[in-house]
Order: structure tokens, then sequence, then C-alpha cells
């Protein structure tokens, strides 16, 4: 894991718009401008040669059309079409964020006081209906660090983030990302990691465009965004462009990882020469992936559009299906018990009383 003790840029203004509104964008004083990396300029110019389509099926035919199965999330209704399935969307999920004090700072007063930020992805089937109460444990989530300790605003700012780790259990999630832990030095003796912080959750997407990848998410808790949120850039609803680093071409030196990606044969074909390509949801299934994120001041509809070939088929809209999947999502944290910090915890089967509450103001 890298070294949660530095500091690798200042604060950055954020934006939160409107539940259900994503037009409209308020700046938060209280962000500062971050610089960003200038050796990843070429990443645009590479996504705009990236001719390569990146639409990709994603649901299966079944072979009982008329039967409702469990599947490991809930509900997996089979009677519904497939055609219904907008195959623009090429993951689905539940999406956590979660932030780390720096080393004896349990409780941050400023972005400053963050050693971290990071994300967790926990993907669910393409045609699965959440069902009551927390998901099982699939052992397929993934965590996302984030080095600049925000999220991108805007499309001026663009900020790597890597893979942690890769298929991860709640037990793995809990012990070696949640958890905080003491260790003795020399110099000062007893030293104190504080354990995360969850300031988010909610439902999230890959999808393309034809020639770009996004990720979009909705925020499900808290229901009201604080503080804490806008100075990290979380928004009520949020969108990046995002990219997949071709481990062939060093990294800025600020983000060097001491290893690569494994990355089998035929992913790796399918940088051919470029430096970036549209992310697609199984590279982040290798630990060490590196990706660029893109902020998309007012691209959330646009990343969630329908794509002509699914008009043509009389797909559901993506964004219906977003809406829809963020609508079950609300119902389900509302039925686990206790506050938004306990719905947090136990849907990763974690007890809320080791651990920090949500925190929405410095």
């Amino acid at each position: 894991m890298a070294d949660e003790s530095t500091d690798l840029d200042q604060n950055q203004k954020a934006s939160t718009g409107d539940k259900h509104k994503t037009e409209v964008e308020t700046p938060d004083a209280k962000r500062t401008k971050i610089k960003t990396e200038t050796s990843l300029d070429e990443a645009n110019e590479d996504i705009r040669d990236e001719k390569q389509s990146t639409r990709q099926d994603v649901k299966q035919e079944s072979e009982d059309s008329k039967t409702e199965i469990k599947s490991e999330n809930g509900t997996t209704d089979a009677t519904k079409a497939d055609t219904d399935i907008p195959s623009s969307i090429l993951e689905k999920g539940i999406i956590y964020f979660f932030m780390r004090g720096r080393v004896d700072v349990d409780k941050p007063e400023e972005v400053g006081d963050i050693a971290r930020t990071f994300i967790i992805l926990r993907p669910i089937p393409q045609d699965a209906k959440l069902s009551e109460g927390p998901l099982t444990d699939a052992g397929n989530s993934r965590i996302l660090i984030l080095p600049k300790k925000v999220l991108p605003a805007n499309g001026r700012e663009r900020f790597m983030a890597f893979v942690e780790k890769s298929g991860a259990s709640y037990d793995e999630i809990k012990g070696q990302f949640l958890a905080g832990e003491e260790y003795e030095t020399k110099t000062k003796g007893t030293r104190h990691t504080p354990a995360a912080t969850p300031i988010g959750e909610g439902v999230y997407a890959i999808t393309t465009t034809g020639r770009a990848s996004h990720l979009v998410y909705m925020i499900t808790i808290p229901e009201k965004l604080g503080e804490v949120q806008k100075d990290l850039g979380v928004k009520e609803r949020g969108s990046f462009i995002i990219s997949t680093k071709n481990p062939k071409y060093p990294s800025p030196a600020s983000a060097r990882l001491p290893k690569d990606p494994a990355y089998p044969k035929k992913i790796l074909e399918e940088f051919r020469d470029l430096r970036w390509i549209p992310s697609q949801p199984n590279h982040l299934d290798y630990d060490n992936a590196q990706v660029l994120l893109i902020g998309e001041s007012s691209g959330f509809k646009r990343a969630l559009e329908l794509q002509e070939d699914d008009d043509r088929a009389h797909k559901e809209e993506p964004l219906e299906e977003m809406e829809e999947l963020e609508e079950k999502d609300l119902k389900r944290m509302h039925q686990l018990s206790g506050d938004h910090s306990a719905a947090i915890y136990a849907d990763l089967k974690v007890h809320a009383e080791d651990y920090p509450k949500l925190q929405t103001t410095f």
C-alpha cells in the first residue's frame, strides 16, 4: 500500500448539483486549485485517437426467459427481455467513498488532515435487482486509491487513481483497509493510524459512449451532502471520463507504482501503441491497474445517453436504469438498522461501533 503520509497536492474546488439535476454547478470556496500532472496531457490526444469501438454487450441470453432465479446480490428477473438492458452500461453496482486521516489524526478538520481517499466498487450482475438487506459477499470488490485525495471537478482536472486491491472480500476490506492500527517507531514511540471514515455510499455504472468510457454515480447516503463531501468533490450525481494506462509506458514520478498490473495478453493487445484506452470493467480486476479520471462538470446525462443501436432496438434508457437502481438502493439502505454510518457498515458486514461515524463536517 502506498505511504499514507504522502501529501501529493493542495485542496481543490468542488461542486455539487441538486438531486436529479446535473446542469448547475456551484463552486465551493473552500477548495483550492490543484495543479494537474502536465505529463498526463498526452491522455486527451490518445483518447481522441482511439477509434476502436468499446461498446460491448454484457448481457448474456437466459436459457429460460420466464424463470426468476436468485443471484448473489438479490433477484435476477429473467422475464425481463434482453433488449431492455442498454449495452452502453458495461457494469453497475454499489460504490462507497472512504477517507483516512493522517497518522494520529482520528478526525480530520480539513482536507490537509487526510492521508488518502479511496473508493470501493462492488459490481452486481447486469440483470440483478437489489434485494432487501445487505449484499452478500461475492469477493469481487475493488479498492481504488485516490492519491490526490479529491475528485476532479471539471475537464481541466485529470487525476490518476490505481487499483490497490481487486477481488476483495468483506473480511479483507475490514481488516486491511478500514481498520486502524498502532505501530512503534524508534524516534516517536507509538504511532496510530486511524480507521477509515465513510463519507458516502451510492450506485455506480461504467458506461461507454462509443469512443470514451465514463464512471458515473448517484449518492444514496448521505441524503444531503455536507462540507466534507463538497470539499472532496463528491456530488449527488457525478461522472468522470475514465481511461486505463498502458503499463508499457512509464508513469509520472509522483504516481509510479512498484509493480505493473499483471494484464493477460488479450488486454495488453487492446492498448496497441496507445498510452491510454477507454476503461473496461475487466481492466479494474488487476492490482496496480492505473486509471485516469477526467472531471465532467456537466457530463452526467451525456455519459448516460442512449446509443443509436440501443435506440433502434428499443432498449431502456441508461439514465432510467440508474435511477431505478438508485431508488432500490435507497430503500435497501433505509431498511438496514441504525443511522447512515451503521447502514454502510452493515452493508459491508462490519460492526459500526468499531469504526468512525460518517463525517459530513470538518
